[in-house]
Formats: structure tokens, C-alpha cells, sequence
């Protein structure tokens, strides 16, 4: 079970196990904003989300983009292939690597293994494709999943 870690302002920080979230609790540094409805670790209600008690400042992600992931680009996309919208499972290059193009944020897309094999070593109008979306850099927000 992920719980969500909160800043003392409210924006979403970060995704951490429950394990991680009771030793928070324990050290006093987070207070529980939701918790599940009858559940108890010890003396402790078993959090969903959490909240800092003191700010903690972001300055490491303000004017930097997202590192580039394959989990990124599933969540990025919302597990939907972009060029059918069925749940996709590859990542896929819209350029493809034998041709220059890399693991970037704009050159990757999620796709089912259907579309991906359909697509090939091609450029999607090469393959006679189009995109649903077109690839971009994710917000923050949408790598923790919130």
C-alpha cells in the first residue's frame, strides 16, 4: 500500500510505503490528513495520506523537468496506447532509435504490443499511423500519481 506524503502546504511530495509513512509518524515529523476507515497499525490509524508537519522546500524540482522513466511515460500516458487508446504495456519510439532518436520524454509513447509491432523500425506516418497524444514532458504531480 503507497501512501501519499503531503507538504506542510499541501502539495504532493511523494509516494512512500506504509512502513516509511508509520516511521514518519512515529518520529513525529508527518500528521495523518486521511487514513482507511477502521484499520490501526499499532496506535497509529493506517494512513493514505500524509502531511508534513514543517515545509520542506522543493528547490531540486523547480526549473528542473522530470528524469526521463518507463514508468514515467505509463503514467504520463495513463496506461492507454496512443495510437489505438487500449491499455499498452511498451514503450515505444515515434523515432525510432535506429534512426536517432532516443529515451526522451518527446520521442517516447506507451502502446499496446499490437500497435508497437505494427509500427515497427518506421516513423508513425511511414506506418501510416497518427498519435492520439503527442508526446510531452509530464508535470511532477503526474509521476507521484496524484
Amino acid at each position: 500500500m503507497n501512501v501519499l506524503v503531503l507538504n506542510a502546504s499541501y502539495e504532493p511530495l511523494q509516494r512512500v510505503d506504509l512502513r516509511h509513512a508509520i516511521r514518519m509518524l512515529v518520529r513525529e515529523v508527518a500528521v495523518v490528513e486521511e487514513a482507511v476507515e477502521g484499520r490501526t497499525f499499532g496506535r497509529f490509524p493506517v494512513p493514505r495520506v500524509l502531511r508534513l508537519v514543517r515545509y520542506v522546500a522543493m528547490r531540486w524540482r523547480h526549473g528542473r523537468r522530470p528524469p526521463w522513466s518507463k514508468r514515467g511515460v505509463y503514467l504520463r500516458d495513463g496506461g492507454r496506447c496512443c495510437y489505438c487508446g487500449r491499455r499498452g504495456n511498451t514503450v515505444d519510439h515515434v523515432r525510432p532509435v535506429s534512426r536517432g532518436g532516443g529515451n526522451t520524454w518527446e520521442n517516447t509513447v506507451l502502446a499496446c504490443g499490437r500497435c508497437n509491432n505494427r509500427k515497427g523500425d518506421r516513423t508513425v506516418a511511414e506506418a501510416g499511423m497518427r498519435l492520439l497524444s503527442r508526446p510531452r514532458v509530464p508535470r511532477w504531480e503526474e509521476l507521484i500519481g496524484v
